[in-house]
C-alpha cells in the first residue's frame, strides 16, 4: 500500500501544469507591434492605446505597454479628450505608469487640442515659372556656385518639400536623375520642377542643361511623374523652358 501511495504523489506532481512565459509585444508578430506596425501601415493604423504605447515604450512585468494604456483608456470612456483632463498624480496610480510616463500621455494629449485649433499650413501652389523663380530665389541668389534643386508638389501642383540635389563648381553641377526620381516617389509627389542658377547672371541655357532636361523629362515619363518645368535662375531673371516651349 505504501508503496502504491508513493507512485500516486509521483504521477499526480508529473501533471502538474508547466508555467507559461507572460507574452510580451516582442513576442508579437512584427505586424503587430505598434512601431514597425506604424512604420509598414502609417499612423492611422494604429489604434489610440497603440500609439500611446509607442510613447510610454514600456509597460508593467504584469502588462504590455499596449495593454497598460486600454487599460487606462478603458477608464476613462476610450476618450483621449477626458484622458487629457487627468492629472499626473491620477495617471500614476496605474501599475507601469511613473511621473515621466504621465508627464508624457498629457503633452500627447495636449498636443493633440492644440493641433485641432490650427489652421492648416497654406501650402505655395506653382502654377507658372514666375511663381516657381520667386519661391527659389531667395536659396540662389547670393550664390557664387551652381546648386540645382527639385520642387516637388502634389497632383494640385501644392509644394510638398524642396531638395537640394548638388552643388557645384562656377559653371556646372552634376545632377544625378535617379536622386530626383528617388525624391519624388519618398514624397509621393506627382508633379516635380527642376530649378538650378547661373552665377555669371547669364540665363542662356547650356548644351549640359539641354541634355539634363530631356533626361529627367524622359525618367518622369517613365515614372508617371509630370516635369512642369526647368528654371534658369539668376539674380533679377529667369530662363523657362516650358515656357519657351521646350517642354
Amino acid at each position: 500500500m505504501g508503496e502504491n501511495t508513493h507512485l500516486c504523489k509521483k504521477k499526480t506532481i508529473s501533471h502538474q501544469p508547466v508555467p507559461t512565459k507572460k507574452l510580451t509585444i516582442a513576442d508579437w508578430d512584427l505586424q503587430d507591434r505598434p512601431r514597425e506596425k506604424l512604420m509598414q501601415k502609417g499612423a492611422s493604423a494604429l489604434s489610440d492605446a497603440e500609439l500611446l504605447a509607442i510613447l510610454i515604450g514600456s509597460g508593467s512585468p504584469k502588462e504590455t505597454a499596449v495593454q497598460l494604456m486600454q487599460r487606462v483608456l478603458n477608464d476613462h470612456h476610450n476618450n483621449l479628450n477626458t484622458l487629457g483632463k487627468c492629472s499626473i498624480r491620477e495617471l500614476c496610480q496605474y501599475h507601469g505608469i511613473a511621473e515621466a510616463k504621465a508627464i508624457t500621455i498629457l503633452a500627447a494629449c495636449e498636443l493633440g487640442k492644440r493641433r485641432q485649433r490650427e489652421k492648416a499650413e497654406e501650402r505655395n501652389r506653382f502654377t507658372s515659372a514666375k511663381e516657381i523663380y520667386d519661391y527659389m530665389l531667395p536659396n540662389m541668389q547670393d550664390l557664387d556656385t551652381e546648386e540645382a534643386w527639385v520642387v516637388l508638389m502634389n497632383q494640385s501642383y501644392k509644394l510638398i518639400r524642396s531638395v537640394r540635389l548638388s552643388h557645384g563648381g562656377i559653371t556646372e553641377t552634376a545632377v544625378d536623375v535617379r536622386i530626383i526620381m528617388r525624391e519624388a516617389l519618398l514624397s509621393n509627389a506627382t508633379v516635380i520642377a527642376l530649378c538650378h542658377n547661373h552665377p555669371s547672371g547669364n540665363t542662356r541655357p547650356s548644351r549640359d542643361d539641354d541634355n539634363l532636361t530631356q533626361r529627367v523629362k524622359q525618367a518622369a515619363e517613365t515614372m508617371r511623374l509630370y516635369l512642369l518645368d526647368h528654371v534658369i535662375v539668376t539674380d533679377g531673371a529667369y530662363y523657362s523652358y516650358r515656357e519657351n516651349g521646350r517642354l
